[in-house]
């Protein structure tokens, strides 16, 4: 007898509970999305009109990946409803290429996996976010191909942005799109024709090297003793002075900012080309990345913040997510512990207008727990809306198998009740009663489909059995919780 037989006598065209991770479960995209909640999901999103920071601690498969799209699809939801107060998502999920780059510019025994992260700080954290930020927004700006989530920023938007405002995109461009799919001078170029913003007094060094140049040559050519060559050459030098010092100047900064932004590999030489682009008085003054500090991070974050909102985007929401599955921490608690350990600091998770939403590995609650009061007093995760364990109840995995069901059925107007597989003799309190020793709805999900399958394999279909009785229940739970131990033991990947 066949699972799918089976499901279609009872109205379900494919199996609900073949996917175990959201990031690739279509049936959660497509049908249950915005229909399954968990019950503390009003704690963790908030309200995106004032976003706040949410911790939420989880082990592996309660759905961290799940309430990521959620949020998501819900703050899109809301960007639609409110076209002028948008908020502005980036999604720092991705950490292998941060930490790749972070780890090569260690050196020696500090570039081992278990000591690597012990060198990571907040500014680091800070500059990453910045780089997804700044790439996204540059991307819409220039209607990149290559950019699959919704910015609309209009050219009319654009022509809101002073002068002021339009230096200060150019300068966390420069600082931050890192991205290979333009080269960088091209890209910054195209970024500038595409927010009018001129610099012609930028270069007049240049202007005067030249002219001193071409007057001295002039010069020379009425004199053929050697002394008044010599002299010349020197003119020809300190015409060209003023360029050779602010070149000299700008190669010193550059080196600095590619030697402290370590998530990503700035070339000095081509980043001081572009700084060279921006004139004296337009640099003067401002904050860059140069220093082993978070100071100058923070005000780049609010110069990002004041271009957004001249942009329509009155905050952002900055979700945290898979911090378990970089190469470099490898699923260890402690490394874990050392990458998300600087962001706990109460300046950077109440910075007004960010809200951060970290959904986080269960496995560093141990670490949390050990932590003296000065980290406390530094976190104030009193005040971060903490969630210590994302659990669910026997009767929300009931209703969330239930409305998977109903998203895979033939008629999705009918209701489901994930009992009409079972045998009558099977209640309600008892179902429930089961689901809720499986805990999340990952080992839900495969508990189910191992149930499914070892059922259809005791049935022909000639001879075919449409409810799964009591003994084929009880003898895959047996089965199944021996594993689920396993794997809590470590012998497997959970």
């Amino acid at each position: 007898m066949r699972v799918e037989e089976f499901l279609a006598h009872h109205g379900i065209g494919e199996n609900p509970f073949g996917e175990e991770d959201a990031q690739t479960d279509h049936v959660f995209r497509e049908f249950c999305v915005n229909r399954t909640y968990h019950s503390a999901w009003d704690k963790i999103y908030g309200n995106p009109a004032h976003p706040a920071t949410s911790v939420v601690f989880g082990e592996k498969g309660s759905g961290k990946t799940a309430l990521r799209l959620q949020i998501v699809q819900r703050l899109e939801e809301y960007n639609r409803e409110h076209p002028e107060q948008r908020t502005f998502i980036i999604e720092y999920d991705d950490f292998n290429p941060f930490l790749d780059s972070f780890r090569e510019r260690l050196s020696g025994r500090k570039r081992r996996a278990d000591r690597a992260l012990e060198q990571w700080r907040l500014w680091d954290h800070m500059d990453a976010i910045l780089s997804l930020g700044v790439r996204r927004l540059v991307r819409e700006i220039l209607h990149d191909e290559t950019n699959t989530q919704q910015c609309l920023v209009t050219d009319i938007q654009l022509e809101k942005l002073n002068r002021l405002q339009k230096r200060d995109l150019l300068l966390l461009e420069t600082f931050y799109d890192h991205t290979y799919d333009q080269p960088p001078r091209k890209r910054w170029s195209a970024l500038r024709k595409k927010l009018r913003f001129h610099s012609w007094f930028a270069h007049w060094d240049v202007g005067v090297g030249i002219f001193g140049t071409l007057v001295t040559l002039a010069l020379a050519c009425q004199f053929e003793s050697f002394h008044i060559w010599w002299l010349m050459m020197i003119l020809i030098i300190f015409s060209w002075s003023p360029w050779l010092w602010r070149q000299a100047k700008l190669m010193w900064l550059a080196w600095k900012i590619s030697r402290q932004i370590r998530v990503f590999d700035h070339l000095p030489n081509t980043l001081r080309s572009i700084l060279s682009r921006f004139q004296r008085q337009e640099l003067a003054g401002q904050p860059t990345p140069s220093k082993d500090r978070s100071d100058d991070r923070y005000e780049l974050l609010m110069k990002l913040q004041s271009v957004l909102k001249v942009l329509g985007f009155s905050n952002i929401v900055v979700l945290v997510d898979r911090v378990d599955e970089p190469h470099l921490v490898n699923g260890s608690p402690e490394r874990m512990r050392d990458l998300l350990w600087p962001m706990f600091d109460n300046k950077f998770l109440k910075q007004p207008g960010i809200g951060f939403k970290m959904l986080l590995p269960a496995e560093v609650v141990y670490y949390l727990n050990r932590e003296e009061k000065e980290f406390y007093e530094r976190s104030r995760l009193d005040k971060q809306n903490l969630i210590a364990s994302l659990e669910w109840t026997g009767e929300s995995l009931y209703d969330l198998a239930s409305a998977r069901m109903k998203g895979c059925a033939e008629n999705p107007n009918l209701e489901f009740d994930i009992r009409i597989l079972f045998d009558d003799s099977l209640t309600h309190d008892e179902l429930i009663g089961l689901f809720a020793r499986l805990r999340v709805p990952r080992h839900l999900f495969k508990f189910l489909y191992r149930l499914l399958v070892d059922h259809c394999n005791k049935h022909s279909e000639a001879n075919p059995a449409w409810k799964i009785s009591r003994e084929t229940l009880q003898a895959t739970l047996a089965v199944y919780q021996r594993d689920m131990d396993s794997f809590d033991r470590g012998m497997g990947t959970g």
